[in-house]
């Protein structure tokens, strides 16, 4: 079975870290992801990531609300 490549922007699951992230690129055998609410790009295995379910993208969403929510209050919520 070949490989499926995700392409940039996708939401995908890793299970070696059990978190969501966005596919920011390919590096060498590497797929670079980002995590949902922002922050630092980690190396996955292309081979493990899945598509995110629709359940995930709905967690997902609700967590991108929830830290532009808290950024944009100074943090309060």
């Amino acid at each position: 079975m070949a490989q499926e490549r995700h392409s940039a922007g996708a939401l995908v699951h890793d299970p070696e870290r059990g978190e969501l992230g966005h596919v920011m690129g390919h590096e060498g055998p590497y797929v670079q992801l980002r995590p949902v609410s922002g922050g630092r790009e980690w190396d996955a295995d292309p081979a493990l990531v899945r598509l995110a379910t629709d359940k995930e993208r709905l967690r997902a969403m609700e967590e991108r609300t929830r830290a532009l929510n808290s950024s944009s209050s100074g943090g309060i919520l």
